[in-house]
């Protein structure tokens, strides 16, 4: 299984940016995805995430500027960003929860992606 991700890039404050991650292999569900960022010298946090049915939770310094959304049927989850600001400037990364199969056994398992940075110029 891997996930990619695209999207990032250099944007002026203000502007906007949509992250996409492609979740693939041998996959029988993804369960809840996410968006996760990492600012040099700081935790990972998590920025957004969705289940599989839809619900979603926000950190509050994105609600009202992020949205997160989901095509289940291509297994991609998707960050569009609006109204950045510099504090938002960081690596973002995708993360699922998959279930997989694997002879004959079930596995269930976190997947990361490599990461795409995100800058926001003030």
């Amino acid at each position: 299984v891997q996930l990619v991700e695209s999207g990032g890039g250099l944007v002026q404050a203000g502007g906007s940016l949509r992250l996409s991650c492609l979740a693939s292999g041998s996959i029988i569900r993804v369960n809840a995805m996410g968006w996760y960022r990492q600012a040099p010298g700081k935790q990972r946090e998590l920025v957004a995430r969705i289940t599989s049915g839809g619900s979603t939770n926000y950190k509050d310094s994105v609600k009202g500027r992020f949205t997160i959304s989901r095509d289940n049927a291509k297994n991609t989850v998707y960050l569009q960003m609006d109204s950045l600001k510099p504090e938002d400037t960081s690596v973002y990364y995708c993360n699922a929860d998959i279930l997989t199969m694997d002879s004959d056994s079930l596995y269930r398992h976190d997947y990361w992606g490599q990461g795409t940075q995100v800058t926001v110029s003030s």
